[in-house]
């Protein structure tokens, strides 16, 4: 569209796919603000198919040439976004506007965002999450989960976002029972979080379910050294 730009006079490349839309005074593929560039060093943005970038949005370049900021199929990136250097964002996510990603953030797939979001670098958003308008989000949003909040908090399952995406009323109360299991149990005082996460995962009806199975693999993951740790929640009292 009138007054997008799409790549920069700078080694490495842009790559787009096919039917990418390029919205009025987007910019997408141009030199990263991290300054860990050096001038000179080759940089990379490689775009799927069948994004639509709204307008005044940005997208920059990674910020070495050992990586790659890299945008996967059918996202809808509505206007003014900015995806920072080395984020690598996976299919069919929506982000509202003025989302903001930092660097090296991962956004996996048919995530959904509300207006006016950052997540902090490094962070790793789950597929089929929510974040709640106005939201801050400085660690790591598992799959399936909806959070929101000045500095973002778990608030349960995106139950909405998976009954459109076509989750059974198994999966779907399997899922709530695992949660609640994990985030809300009426015995936090006595039993650990990872007793908990392992009591789910040794649960013999719970552990059939493969998306059981991916949730709390997805929090395990983020517990893991170099990662943020999962989003905040609050203890559940019993009362």
């Amino acid at each position: 569209m009138t007054g997008s730009v799409v790549g920069d006079n700078l080694p490495g490349r842009t790559v787009l796919g096919c039917n990418n839309i390029i919205g009025h005074h987007a910019v997408v593929g141009v030199k990263c603000q991290d300054m860990k560039y050096k001038p000179g060093d080759e940089c990379f943005l490689d775009v799927g198919n069948n994004n639509e970038i709204r307008e005044h949005a940005s997208i920059h370049r990674s910020s070495k040439s050992s990586d790659r900021t890299v945008i996967g199929d059918n996202n809808l990136i509505m206007g003014s976004c900015h995806i920072a250097h080395d984020c690598k964002i996976g299919n069919s996510n929506i982000f509202a506007n003025n989302t903001l990603l930092a660097g090296h953030v991962v956004v996996e797939d048919y995530t959904h965002t509300a207006g006016a979001i950052v997540v902090h670098q490094f962070c790793r958003v789950g597929s089929f999450s929510f974040i709640g308008g106005g939201s801050v989000v400085t660690q790591d949003v598992p799959k399936y989960t909806m959070v929101a909040g000045e500095r973002a908090e778990l608030r349960g399952l995106n139950l909405e976002g998976l009954r459109r995406r076509g989750f059974t009323v198994l999966e779907i109360k399997s899922l709530r029972m695992a949660y609640r299991k994990i985030f809300m149990p009426v015995d936090a005082n006595n039993v650990g979080f990872e007793e908990r996460l392992t009591k789910v995962e040794q649960d013999e009806q719970l552990s059939n379910v493969p998306a059981v199975c991916s949730m709390v693999q997805s929090i395990r993951d983020s517990l893991t050294e170099n990662r943020r740790g999962i989003c905040k929640f609050r203890q559940w009292t019993g009362l």
